[in-house]
């Protein structure tokens, strides 16, 4: 399992816009770089990044090879009620990792 930080607040107040930050530790080889031994690297990359908020889709992303190590996203949403925020990885090779963070969100 690959380590996942994920900073956004604790709590917000309805129809706020609050901005979530997510890096996930991944080495994202592109497949295009020789070993040791001279032959290509096995491709090993995060395609999919999905952001759901109490099951709805907020933010999703396409990833490519072009993408560093360790990708960092962020991104805004609307905080409209308490729940929680699930984030999801995909990548090759059967890669999936989920993590999800709580938000209390209170009343203007």
């Amino acid at each position: 399992m690959a380590r996942a930080l994920i900073h956004m607040p604790a709590t917000a107040r309805k129809g706020e816009v609050i901005e979530i930050r997510a890096l996930i530790g991944h080495p994202m080889e592109t497949g295009y770089r020789p070993g040791a031994d001279g032959k290509l690297l096995p491709r090993d990359i995060l395609t999919r990044f999905t952001c759901r908020y109490n099951g709805e889709v907020v933010f999703s992303a396409e990833l490519h090879p072009a993408v560093s190590a360790n990708p960092y996203i962020a991104f805004h949403t609307v905080a409209t009620e308490s729940g929680t925020l699930e984030f999801s990885w995909q990548g090759d090779s059967g890669f999936a990792q989920t993590e999800k963070m709580p938000i209390a969100v209170d009343a203007p």
